[in-house]
């Protein structure tokens, strides 16, 4: 299948198309994301960006702020995403920010979509050593994968078993009140499965070598032996087909037991890729900022742990006081809406 590659134009951007011109299949084609953006629903597409020394790109801005403002400009796209840098820094962020804005247009994104250079190709050291190569070979190498899972893609099958991940107190949680009014409105063949953790019950990940953390996911546990990750939510995750995280916003970050459940899954993904397991999430904030917590979701789970990302994977209301998110305008048929898109996913 060929792939459009939305590639906005810099001083750098002829070096990239060069470099993926080779790698993509027959019948692909370049596009303006200035210029083309209209007319692309249903295509497969690579977002190709290529950075300054200053880690910015004019025209990508440009394409970003039509992206934000049209919720269903990419409606029945998949996408993966290639990011190159004449420094170290802001690849992720710029890819994270760009794959937010998109999945709100409507795109979804393959487990994994993103491929990232530094200038100095330093990120690819441990895959270049691993596979016996150079830095360069292996970052070709990567966008090649990439792009040969984005054209082989197919529609993972329907979500039967759901798994909603939490860290927070029923009683008084708008967090938890959000979600059952998205829950009441799945269907009934979807099983659904809620794991709470609280308490300092999930201590964060050890850091262990590649060797040792493969060595544990391989037993399906974990350098901490029994507990709650390895009792309750290894199997969960394995069992279910979609993923919800429940997220309240207290400091613009996940909370600290969702951030160690988190790094602590990597031991499983050492194991096994979660590439037709889906992700959602609801995040509920006390003032502002919930789309930082959005796009941590991504970075983390979608782009790291390769969790699918359906389109409009996210859910995002602010709510300060106890129960007043059921009290929000329109909030049950948002919730409603929400659920209907889960079960299309």
């Amino acid at each position: 299948m060929p792939l459009t590659v939305l590639l906005p134009k810099n001083a750098y951007s002829p070096g990239l198309r060069d470099l993926l011109t080779p790698l993509l299949p027959a019948g692909s084609t370049f596009a303006d994301p200035e210029r083309e953006l209209d007319g692309l629903r249903g295509r497969r597409l690579l977002f190709a960006v290529a950075l300054d020394e200053g880690g910015c790109n004019e025209a990508y801005y440009h394409m970003l702020s039509r992206l934000r403002r049209d919720a269903d400009l990419l409606a029945g796209c998949v996408a993966g995403v290639v990011v190159t840098g004449v420094g170290e820094f802001y690849t992720k962020d710029v890819a994270r920010d760009m794959v937010f804005a998109a999945n709100q247009a409507g795109c979804a994104f393959l487990g994994r979509p993103l491929v990232e250079a530094t200038g100095s190709l330093r990120n690819f050291r441990v895959q270049a050593q691993i596979g016996g190569v150079d830095e360069e070979t292996a970052f070709r190498a990567a966008i090649s994968e990439l792009i040969g899972r984005l054209v082989t893609w197919e529609k993972p099958g329907p979500i039967r078993r759901i798994l909603a991940l939490h860290a927070s107190q029923r009683s008084t949680s708008n967090t938890l009140a959000f979600w059952e009014l998205v829950r009441r409105n799945l269907p009934p063949e979807m099983a659904v499965e809620e794991i709470g953790l609280r308490n300092g019950t999930v201590p964060d990940c050890n850091g262990c070598s590649y060797t040792a953390c493969l060595h544990f996911g391989e037993q399906g546990s974990c350098f901490y032996g029994s507990g709650p990750m390895v009792e309750e939510v290894y199997p969960a995750v394995r069992r279910c087909d979609a993923l919800v995280m429940l997220c309240a916003n207290y400091n613009d970050a996940l909370s600290a037991n969702l951030t160690a459940c988190v790094n602590r899954l990597t031991a499983l993904f050492r194991q096994q890729r979660f590439y037709d397991k889906r992700l959602f999430g609801l995040v509920v904030s006390g003032y502002s900022g919930g789309d930082l917590l959005a796009r941590q979701l991504i970075s983390a789970l979608n782009m790291n742990k390769s969790f699918f990302l359906p389109p409009h994977f996210c859910l995002l209301e602010t709510a300060n006081e106890r129960g007043s998110l059921l009290r929000l305008p329109g909030i049950e048929g948002r919730a409603a809406d929400f659920a209907r898109q889960m079960e299309k996913a």
